[in-house]
């Protein structure tokens, strides 16, 4: 093979920039998620019960978990998985034609907490998570 300095340049430029730019795979932390959770709620710290989460205890393929949230006089519900790479998941927004029910399959990286949180139409909150184990991480995990 022939290998000019020109080549051997651009090869060695290329490799050296590769090897400086930070790899974004970083998982978040529960403190990025609660912080995530706060500017959805506006600062509220009070939460009832009023929200259901159905999410596998045990998820095969971290890249297709089914999730589904239901929260009776929502007006928006968040879905977040405190240690994704971006913590915040999904946001559902309903109106007062629709029932505030939804489903979808979500993206794990790894094993974690998944919180759903619920604003009602009265303003107050309503918050739950579930635990899922994931054998086979679906973020580059």
């Amino acid at each position: 093979m022939n290998l000019s300095r020109r080549k051997a340049l651009a090869v060695g430029g290329a490799a050296a920039t590769a090897t400086l730019l930070p790899v974004n795979f970083a998982f978040a932390t529960p403190e990025a998620a609660a912080e995530l959770i706060n500017e959805f709620t506006g600062g509220s710290a009070e939460f009832s019960d009023g929200v259901e989460l159905t999410a596998p205890e045990i998820a095969e393929n971290g890249n297709t978990v089914p999730v589904s949230v239901a929260a009776p006089g929502a007006v928006a519900i968040m879905i977040v998985a405190e240690q994704n790479p971006r913590p915040g998941v999904i946001r559902f927004n309903f109106t007062e034609m629709t029932e505030p029910k939804a489903s979808t399959r979500i993206r794990l990286a790894t094993t974690q907490n998944v919180v759903a949180v619920a604003k009602l139409a009265d303003g107050s909150f309503a918050k739950t998570s579930k635990t899922v184990k994931v054998t086979i991480g679906g973020c580059g995990g």
